[in-house]
């Protein structure tokens, strides 16, 4: 999903590649700044500025001290080290940020402080081959700097962005999002549909780097505000009066938000014809686990989902959160698994058309 995010991007980015753990791409590091506004899947983006072998600290060090820091972050930062080892001879990574630390603060003029600048230095070694990267995101991208409040257990912003798309979900479609919590999947679909870039309302580590041109950004984003166009419409609601709450707290003086309507309603009570013609897309995060209650059982209520969905909203193509990485034998629909991890749990998304 981010190699075609990626892909899809008119910026000078070159020799994109699935990698474990992520995809890889090559551009001049201004180009990278454009990918950090407008990528909706990933978490991080990190940008690696060095690579190179090293099984003693002597030759750690020298590296290190080779890097020309200047050209990568301001006079007087002093970044937090993470590090990381796998199979390599240094295997210890307090040891190891601890001779890259007085290296790096020597090169920038910083004070040692107890709390280190919000610039983030990642060091990973595997197999003695050590990868010097640095954070351009800051908080972390599924951050979009809208919601200032949420419900309880809330789902990340990019993961409602891969489920939404994983069931075809475009700006000319309805969206109802019955089980909306703080709004997480409404919001982003909002966003989605008036192409406003997920980055446009936050703030990123890389606006104090030396590569960095204010104006430049500043124009990308102006160039993008001139094509917002709220389009909607999006239905949310929930049976959780602080739930509804928090959705039109974080609505609240967003025009591009327009388009999503929130009320407290039962999801079961839910009539679509009544709310729309037009068939779209539903999707459903419900609670599970310690959110469902000890009075409740977990199989009988997704059962009871699934009724309400087969019955109500046929056409309709859907997303349905469900705990484990198995889609249940239960299933009265025909839904294709989308794996993933949240929160410390093992999750799938059961994607298909009711």
């Amino acid at each position: 999903m981010c190699l075609r995010e990626l892909t899809s991007l008119d910026a000078g980015i070159q020799d994109i590649q699935l990698v474990p753990g992520g995809v890889r791409f090559f551009c001049k590091p201004g180009e990278t700044f454009p990918a950090a506004l407008w990528l909706r899947s990933p978490s991080r983006i990190y940008m690696r500025i060095a690579r190179f072998k090293a099984d003693r600290f002597a030759i750690l060090e020298k590296k290190i001290q080779a890097i020309d820091w200047e050209l990568f972050l301001p006079a007087g930062t002093d970044p937090a080290i993470q590090v990381t080892t796998h199979t390599s001879r240094l295997y210890h990574s307090d040891a190891v940020a601890d001779r890259c630390r007085p290296i790096i603060q020597a090169a920038l003029k910083a004070k040692t402080s107890q709390n280190p600048d919000s610039q983030t230095l990642m060091v990973r070694s595997e197999n003695d081959w050590f990868d010097i990267s640095l954070d351009l995101s800051g908080p972390p991208l599924y951050k979009r700097g809208i919601k200032h409040r949420v419900a309880g257990a809330p789902l990340r912003e990019n993961l409602a962005f891969a489920i939404l798309d994983a069931t075809g979900f475009t700006a000319d479609d309805v969206l109802v999002d019955p089980m909306c919590g703080s709004g997480t999947f409404s919001i982003e679909g909002a966003m989605v549909q008036a192409h406003i870039p997920p980055g446009f309302f936050r703030t990123f580590s890389f606006e104090s780097w030396p590569a960095f041109s204010a104006a430049g950004f500043q124009h990308a984003k102006s160039l993008a505000a001139q094509h917002f166009t709220p389009v909607g419409p999006i239905f949310a609601s929930d049976v959780d009066p602080e739930a509804v709450a928090a959705l039109n707290t974080n609505l609240a003086g967003q025009k591009f938000l327009a388009s999503v309507q929130a009320c407290q309603q039962d999801f079961f009570d839910i009539v679509p014809d009544r709310l729309t013609p037009k068939k779209g897309v539903v999707v459903l995060n419900p609670p599970y686990g310690r959110r469902i209650g000890k009075n409740r059982d977990t199989t009988a209520f997704y059962r009871e989902i699934m009724g309400k969905l087969a019955a109500d909203f046929k056409g309709w193509r859907v997303g349905l959160v469900f705990p484990g990485k198995h889609l249940p034998k239960m299933t009265q629909l025909r839904l294709q698994p989308f794996h993933f991890f949240h929160g410390g749990l093992d999750l799938t998304a059961g994607i298909g058309i009711v």
